[in-house]
């Protein structure tokens, strides 16, 4: 049975801490971890499903971080541009799908994520 959250703010919060990872759009640098990161350390002791969804998200993003580095380093055996665009597709898709279920008070957990934060 799936935990569902009725407060609003709370939800709000956690919609925004998966949201945040589009930060990579405007600072391509690790963008997608800083954002949640600052939502995360601000929320986290103040919404329990904010602090759950911020790990979640964070471990994520830096699961993925590495995926797309490894990517990045592959291109120069000519695979990495096309996991590069298949990752990056379904990067977005994801983090999509986390902030609506997110929204919908739903604790998500994201498929292939190392968890470096428990």
């Amino acid at each position: 049975m799936e935990r569902i959250i009725e407060d609003p703010n709370e939800k709000q919060w956690g919609m925004f801490t998966h949201l945040a990872a589009l930060a990579v759009f405007f600072l391509p640098a690790f963008g997608n971890i800083i954002g949640p990161l600052i939502i995360y350390l601000i929320k986290k002791d103040e919404y329990e499903f904010v602090n759950d969804q911020g790990k979640e998200v964070l471990n994520f993003q830096i699961t993925w971080s590495i995926i797309f580095f490894v990517s990045i380093i592959l291109i120069f055996i000519g695979i990495g541009l096309f996991m590069l665009i298949g990752f990056g597709i379904a990067w977005l898709i994801l983090v999509i799908v986390a902030t609506i279920k997110a929204n919908e008070g739903v604790y998500y957990r994201y498929p292939m994520t190392i968890k470096f934060l428990n």
